[in-house]
């Protein structure tokens, strides 16, 4: 077994085992070794169309819709963060969110490439 901190925000706070918090539910989770993240939004019951932004350990994993992290295996001690699809992106996150591979690749396979990130050194060098 693992032991997971979980954050969720807004609505899903709602799938927290203690209950609803104050827009926001933060809890520790007991789960089976091997668990990813299609799994952990089981055992929480929150329906995958409810989730939006995701970050494991302050890394951005996963964008609404794109489904980047459902393989991303977690390990003892992550930290996952978990957003409703309504809620806002994170204003502490949006000027230099590391973000995952798998989650770079959605991006660019995106039809259209509607989303992108830039790192926040190539913003820096474009701001002096």
């Amino acid at each position: 077994m693992i032991d997971i901190e979980v954050w969720l925000y807004g609505p899903l706070s709602a799938y927290a085992p203690s209950g609803r918090g104050p827009g926001h539910a933060r809890f520790h989770l007991q789960a089976p070794d091997a668990t990813r993240m299609r799994d952990l939004l089981s055992i929480l019951k929150i329906p995958p169309d409810e989730k939006g932004i995701t970050f494991v350990n302050g890394q951005l994993t996963d964008m609404p819709g794109l489904h980047a992290d459902d393989e991303l295996e977690l390990h003892a001690g992550d930290r996952v963060g978990i957003f409703h699809t309504n809620s806002m992106w994170p204003f502490q996150y949006r000027f230099g969110a590391s973000i995952s591979p798998a989650l770079q690749r959605a991006m660019l396979e995106q039809e259209g490439g509607a989303l992108r990130h830039a790192p926040a050194s190539k913003r820096a060098q474009a701001g002096r």
